[in-house]
């Protein structure tokens, strides 16, 4: 008996070790292009700074290891559904390259990189940028997809007044929720260019609907002038 106790608990031991390093190695891969965004970002900014007559750019307080680790430490688990957590891990071992901005939105802790398109691949990864509508930091309507049961799931606790952060190489832009509207898929007109800047978050809808979600959650956020 005594044998096999000792079995158990190597076993267990072996068990429970295998299991930290996956959480560690996860935890240190999610926050990879998000660093590398970081460091592009200071490359840029040295760049810009070294020019003749460089332009002024607003410097909102920037991103803390602290604040990413906090970040995926919440998102990593607490509400994705768990085939969305076994894709997302699977696209940690891919370089996606470098990320195209990163979004915040402080109301629900959310810190996650924008890529361009809207792969698979990317959208288990982080956010992906809506081909066909505005580039990110410039003028027009930039639409920015990501999965219900994945990095937007938190969508569902934001309403009007709260505020968006969209952070680039060249610099950053604050937008304010206008409205949270529930569509259906052919109801492109969401993403339709017009006079006022601004994003649109979209995802499926319901959110914990079994299946493929028949509507789709848009969130469209107006951005702030520049101080």
């Amino acid at each position: 008996m005594k044998i096999i106790e000792r079995v158990l608990w190597v076993t267990g031991l072996l068990l429970l070790a295998v299991a930290l390093f996956g959480w560690a190695r996860g935890a240190y891969l999610s926050r990879r292009d998000v660093a590398r965004f970081e460091q592009a970002r200071a490359a840029e900014e040295a760049r810009l700074a070294a020019l003749p007559t460089p332009t002024p750019l607003p410097t909102p307080p920037p991103v803390t290891v602290d604040e990413l680790a906090a970040a995926d430490a919440r998102v990593d688990t607490e509400l994705w559904a768990p085939k969305r957590v076994d894709e997302y891990e699977e696209s940690l071992d891919v370089d996606t390259g470098l990320p195209l901005a990163l979004l915040r939105i402080p109301k629900i802790d959310l810190v996650v990189p924008v890529y361009e398109g809207t792969s698979d691949l990317i959208l288990n990864r982080g956010l992906g940028r809506i081909v066909g509508t505005a580039q990110l930091g410039e003028n027009g309507n930039c639409g920015i997809a990501g999965h219900r049961d994945g990095f937007f799931r938190k969508l569902k606790d934001i309403g009007p007044g709260d505020t968006i952060e969209l952070q680039t190489l060249s610099g950053d832009d604050t937008f304010v929720v206008e409205k949270i509207t529930i569509v259906l898929p052919e109801q492109v007109e969401v993403l339709r260019q017009g006079e006022e800047d601004v994003i649109t978050l979209v995802t499926c809808y319901p959110f914990y609907f079994v299946g493929s979600a028949p509507k789709r959650y848009i969130v469209r956020a107006v951005r702030l002038p520049s101080s």
